[in-house]
């Protein structure tokens, strides 16, 4: 009796497995923007760590320098935001001109679009001519699209109130939050708890470094390059751009549109754009794949395709932020898999 309820305790594993998968990956979508508020407040608490430690040793309280560092960093970020506001100010009183441009290049699409279809119907058969033709379907209002973007509001504000809370009491009660993590475990497994906990900051800390070491370098150099081709507003372009060359493959194209949107007042021939591409993807190139690897590579560990594997699952689920966190929570799970017993293969998988 004893042996039949075992195997078929044995039986259900997977199937409760699988329920639990399910269970988890049903959580992390419709709590969404409360697990991207824990892991992007995660991120900044390892990366001001070292900051915290450092006031620390000079015999000032840990809960005085976590609030020094968080306030020193909120007057940086607002700081930015004011230089980035005031640059473009003059890019929001010029928008009338780039809106009738915009107008102009969506009617002449428009009227190719409608001599296509014309060219079609006069070689479709005579017994399809007669057929009603599907109706077409009307792009939403533009209030509908607003209202759409009331969710993604919502979780900027969530993220951007929170947040700093968050950091604050995370760094404030590091080892408090240390010391009951560890006590979560069994005396013989907190050896390994540590180690894997120790790898995790050490390749948090890196991550968030290094992209923004590689974010800075982009952006300087997109600036650099729009002064010396001389297009309007190179700050902001510059700015926009090279964070958008930081996403992972897809940056190598979405850079380019704050320049080319940007230079359709300034240039009428394919020169112009065809030297932008080229340079933006040269810059890619080296941010991504000759940079990043240099001064993340080392601590993250993670091959191509589980790399390409989780920009993809992630941005499925997230979105535009699930394509910022996709590495950092593969190589956390990396970690974790090289730390557990049995699940050594995964680990060994994701950094093959």
């Amino acid at each position: 009796m004893q042996t039949e309820e075992v195997k078929l305790a044995a039986r259900s594993n997977p199937s409760q497995r699988i329920i639990a998968l399910g269970i988890v990956f049903a959580f992390l979508y419709f709590a969404s923007s409360i697990v991207i508020t824990l892991l992007l407040a995660v991120l900044l608490a390892y990366f001001l760590d070292p900051a915290v430690g450092l006031l620390e040793h000079i015999y000032i309280p840990r809960a005085v320098g976590a609030l020094l560092v968080v306030l020193a960093v909120m007057a940086i970020l607002v700081g930015m935001g004011y230089l980035v506001a005031d640059r473009a100010e003059q890019f929001v009183t010029a928008w009338p001109r780039y809106s009738a441009l915009l107008r102009r290049i969506t009617t002449t699409f428009d009227r190719q679009i409608a001599i296509v279809e014309k060219q079609v119907e006069a070689i479709t058969p005579p017994a399809e001519r007669g057929r009603t033709p599907a109706r077409a379907i009307e792009p939403p209002p533009i209030r509908e699209w607003l209202f759409r973007g009331v969710g993604s509001l919502y979780s900027i504000l969530l993220v951007a109130t929170f947040v700093p809370f968050l950091v604050f009491f995370m760094l404030a009660a590091k080892r408090r939050i240390w010391k009951a993590t560890m006590e979560l475990f069994p005396g013989e497994h907190q050896e390994r708890v540590g180690e894997a906990l120790d790898q995790v900051s050490s390749m948090l800390r890196s991550f968030v470094a290094g992209n923004a070491l590689v974010a800075l370098i982009l952006m300087l150099g997109s600036w650099a390059f729009f002064l010396a081709i001389r297009l309007d507003y190179p700050f902001v372009t510059g700015i926009v751009s090279g964070l958008m060359n930081l996403v992972p493959y897809l940056g190598a194209v979405l850079a380019w549109v704050p320049p080319f949107f940007i230079g359709m007042a300034q240039w009428s021939t394919v020169g112009p754009y065809i030297g932008i591409a080229a340079t933006l993807s040269l810059l890619h190139v080296i941010g991504l794949n000759v940079l990043m690897p240099a001064i993340v590579g080392r601590r993250v560990h993670l091959n191509a395709l589980s790399v390409t594997i989780a920009l993809l699952f992630w941005g499925w689920l997230w979105g535009a932020i699930g394509l910022i966190l996709a590495i950092p929570i593969t190589a956390a799970i990396k970690v974790v898999c090289d730390h557990v017993e049995g699940w050594e293969p995964a680990g060994r998988w994701l950094g093959a």
